[in-house]
């Protein structure tokens, strides 16, 4: 068994056309601001560029707001990758100072994991981030 605890939650709501603006106006060098490598790579030739674009927009902003800091000096656009598992499903991958703060705020000797929900509808994004911490329950391996 495994103790889990939150330990940070946040959301973001993101206007699709203002990312196809951003795209239109300032074209790769936007991308690359705000997107890794992997992600542009990924969002590039898909048939709703700007929509892909947006909900990792949003996915990013949730996730800074659920580690508590908004996107900074110290958390960076590109410490937060939102990529896909084996099935498609949204998945987040933290690195450099999103980890960093990730792991200040969970229990010492834990791991931490994030999770992501992506939904668009009528011209919006939405995105809701979940930021846990994992460790054994010591207390139930000696039970036995």
């Amino acid at each position: 068994m495994e103790r889990v605890l939150i330990i940070g939650v946040g959301t973001d709501i993101h206007e699709l056309e203002r990312t196809a603006d951003a795209i239109k106006r300032r074209g790769i060098r936007y991308l690359e601001r705000l997107f890794t490598a992997n992600e542009i790579a990924a969002g590039k030739n898909r048939r709703d560029t700007a929509g892909f674009f947006a909900r990792r927009f949003a996915a990013k902003e949730a996730c800074a707001k659920a580690l508590g800091t908004g996107i900074t000096g110290r958390v960076g656009w590109h410490d937060i990758e939102i990529t896909r598992d084996g099935p498609g499903a949204p998945k987040i991958a933290l690195s450099g100072g999103a980890l960093r703060r990730a792991s200040r705020l969970a229990p010492k000797g834990s791991q931490v994991g994030a999770h992501v929900s992506l939904a668009t509808a009528g011209g919006v994004c939405v995105a809701v981030v979940v930021i846990e911490a994992t460790w054994p329950d010591r207390d139930y391996w000696h039970q036995k």
